[in-house]
């Protein structure tokens, strides 16, 4: 049994009910930014097949699918069911019918080799230890020419602002997450898991020792986040 895994699946079912709500609050909307940013840099064309790995309540699917027209098969893939079926809920009202569900593991994806033209993963990637692994999964699944795109929390590089982020990120953030989400745990893990993340330069190193190809990336907002793309050759 992996404990790991376990514990992180637990915390998320246990906040998807106010998973949305403190994600807008807790990044002052730029969340929404951030993922429309990552749609737009490696959204394939029309009539492609698209995984999101980690897909949580569907933001990332969502916005491919309106991007894309609702022209393009797209699954999402999610450990916790709580979290899918709060997805689900918004793919219904959002008429989200290109959108495909899956309870799945993103270290044993359930997809046969070459499938999918795009992978998409929103801060999802910190959660898995085994990086190494969740990447090759990745590359496996994607077609020849295919591209991958991660979007992660980061820490930022400049002094003076890392000091007032931190600030921000170890104590004020834990206290609004507990508030809100009546959960002490999941707002406490999530800084120390953003700091324990490789560099941007290093994570970037590990895509490339995966088999991708042309991997880029871009720290955004100050490097509170960054956008890695990679392509599978």
């Amino acid at each position: 049994m992996n404990k790991e895994l376990d514990f992180v699946k637990e915390m998320f079912d246990k906040i998807a009910h106010r998973y949305d709500f403190l994600n807008r609050l807790l990044s002052l909307r730029q969340d929404v930014m951030w993922r429309n940013q990552m749609v737009q840099a490696a959204a394939p064309d029309p009539g492609g097949r698209i995984l999101d790995v980690a897909c949580g309540t569907c933001d990332v699917a969502l916005a491919l699918s309106r991007h894309l027209k609702g022209t393009t098969r797209i699954t999402g893939l999610d450990f916790s069911y709580a979290m899918l079926c709060a997805g689900k809920k918004k793919c219904d009202r959002s008429a989200g019918q290109n959108i495909c569900l899956v309870n799945g593991d993103a270290l044993n994806l359930p997809f046969r080799p070459e499938t999918f033209d795009r992978v998409f993963i929103a801060f999802g990637i910190r959660n898995i230890m085994d990086r190494h692994r969740a990447l090759s999964q990745f590359h496996r699944v994607l077609k020849p020419g295919g591209k991958v795109a991660v979007l992660e929390l980061a820490t930022p590089r400049n002094r003076f602002f890392k000091t007032i982020y931190l600030s921000y990120f170890k104590k004020l953030l834990p206290w609004i997450g507990a508030f809100f989400s009546k959960n002490d745990t999941a707002y406490h893990y999530l800084p120390a898991s953003v700091l324990q993340f490789p560099s941007p330069a290093a994570f970037a190193r590990l895509m490339s020792e995966t088999g991708f190809s042309d991997v880029r990336f871009k720290p955004m907002t100050l490097g509170i986040v960054t956008l890695f793309v990679g392509s599978r050759r």
